[in-house]
Order: structure tokens, then C-alpha cells, then sequence
């Protein structure tokens, strides 16, 4: 069983501040929702709040934030652990079955399709780190997904700058996206920034979604 990198993501609440940023940043480069990569409800539920990452490809990843603590699975359709790589097809072994019965609601909801998971990771409110089925990996380059899936969420601003030069065809400076990654409050000056005619007016209503801080 050797040590999966997804076990270094950051805790909980530096991770929701990154999706944050992430959702904030697409928002401002891309008007259409449904085109967008990245994306947070701050308001999802009562007390739960909803991080996910869709490439349009059907590869997504959900993350929820509630009291209980950080539940995340994730689907990659050309990962080796792909359910549709096994006939009939099922989920992995182990992926899904210690799932903390903290996190029931999360396995039964119908937004994640769960049927479609590669990947699931967890961080109780009370426990010190991440947590993972034990699991029995293929031999593959990352086997479940989740290396190039949650790479976005551990490298710093230079690793959005690359992502937004490839998927949204634009040069951002990475010291403007950095001020993103702080959480510096929306102003019109910082969408000008990013070289977007979005209006302020049109991105606090976005950003009061997000959770992002506005002025």
C-alpha cells in the first residue's frame, strides 16, 4: 500500500480558499457558467459548501465543506480505475467502502453520480489529515485521476496561469493571479487586471456565490 499523493492536499480550509480563488479567477474569464472549469457554491445547503472542477470532457470532481469536515470524489473517464474499464462495471475495490458514515448524504447524492467515481478522499473536523480507502492499485500512471485532478489545487498561482494559457487562450500575469490566491477583495481595478470587461456589478453577484470578499 504505498502513500498516495492526494494525501498532501492541503486541510480543509486552505483547500476551500483555493477552490475560492479558482471559481472567482473562471468567473471573470469566462461569462457562460456551463464552460467554466472550476466553480463554488458557498450556499449550497444550509451549512454545506460545494467546490467542483468539470473539463467538459465528462471528468469531474466534487468537494463538499460541511461541519463534518471535507468530502471529495472524483471521476476521470480514461483513468485505469475507471468503473467502465471492468465488466459489468463497478466502482474500484476500496474506493468507496470506508467511507466515514459522516459522509452518508455525500455517497447517496444524485448530483455527484457517484456510480462514476475513480477516486474519493476525506478529512474529518476532528482528525489531523486526509483519509482513503485501502486500496489495491493497477499498475498505471495515476491510476484513479487524482494526481493531474488535484494537481490544480496544490500548486500556487503559476499553475492556474498555465491552465488558464491552455484552456482559456489568455496570458495572465501570475503576480495579479497571486493577488487571487490571497483573496484580495474584488474591485473593478483587479478584473481590469486580469484583462477582463466583465462588469464589477455582474462579478459581485458571482463572487457573493463564491464566497469571494468584494469591497
Amino acid at each position: 500500500m504505498h502513500s498516495h499523493p492526494m494525501l498532501d492536499l492541503p486541510p480543509p480550509d486552505t483547500l476551500k480558499c483555493i477552490m475560492q480563488s479558482l471559481s472567482m479567477l473562471d468567473a471573470i474569464l469566462e461569462e457562460e457558467w456551463e464552460f467554466r472549469y472550476f466553480s463554488f457554491d458557498s450556499s449550497w445547503s444550509l451549512d454545506t459548501q460545494m467546490g467542483s472542477m468539470r473539463n467538459g470532457q465528462g471528468d469531474d470532481l466534487f468537494a463538499v465543506f460541511d461541519p463534518t469536515g471535507c468530502f471529495i470524489r472524483g471521476f476521470d473517464h480514461e483513468a485505469a480505475m475507471s468503473p467502465w474499464a471492468l465488466n459489468p462495471p463497478k466502482i474500484w475495490p476500496g474506493v468507496l467502502e470506508h467511507v466515514p458514515k459522516q459522509f452518508s448524504s455525500s455517497l447517496t447524492e444524485p448530483a455527484f453520480h457517484m456510480e462514476d467515481t475513480t477516486f474519493c478522499l476525506w478529512f474529518l473536523a476532528d482528525a489531523q489529515a486526509w483519509n482513503q480507502g485501502q486500496i489495491a492499485y493497477p499498475l498505471a500512471s495515476d491510476p484513479d485521476g487524482s494526481s493531474w485532478m488535484l494537481s490544480y489545487y496544490m500548486g500556487g498561482p503559476q499553475t492556474y496561469r498555465d491552465f488558464a494559457e491552455h484552456y482559456y487562450e489568455v496570458d495572465i500575469p501570475a503576480e495579479v493571479i497571486a493577488r487571487f490566491y490571497k483573496h484580495e477583495p474584488l474591485s473593478s481595478a483587479l478584473i481590469q487586471a486580469l484583462g477582463s470587461r466583465r462588469s464589477y456589478d455582474q462579478l459581485v453577484v458571482e463572487a457573493a456565490t463564491i464566497g469571494y470578499p468584494t469591497f
